[in-house]
């Protein structure tokens, strides 16, 4: 079912997923201080790459809790919403309510990028 699912995903919505959020990465890494932040859109472009077998697991490390802040306050608000409302949209069909889940899967990276653990179901 991954499979098939990653192969829908990555035709509809993967593709261009993976462009905008490596695009926004290397943006960012242009300036010194926008490293840190650059790197972690590069770790949600290959998550929304192929986002079904994996799982999203939000670490509670202080470290990452100030660096989270800022990302919630300058990105992670509007790419929360923007994620949101696909998922919401895409509960409307039967047939796409795991695709909606992946999308929910991409709310949570996009509130909390840092300090997030990727793994393989």
């Amino acid at each position: 079912m991954s499979f098939i699912g990653n192969l829908i995903w990555f035709i509809f919505s993967g593709f261009w997923s993976f462009i905008t959020w490596s695009m926004i990465g290397i943006l960012l890494c242009i300036t010194i201080v926008g490293i840190p932040l650059g790197l972690q859109c590069f770790k949600i472009a290959s998550f929304g790459l192929f986002p079904f077998g994996k799982e999203v697991i939000i670490s509670d490390k202080g470290t990452s809790l100030f660096l989270n802040i800022i990302w919630i306050l300058l990105f992670g608000w509007e790419l929360a919403l923007l994620h949101l409302t696909f998922a919401f949209f895409l509960c409307l069909t039967i047939i796409g309510i795991p695709f909606a889940r992946q999308c929910w899967k991409l709310v949570q990276i996009s509130l909390f990028p840092f300090g997030i653990t990727v793994i393989k179901e």
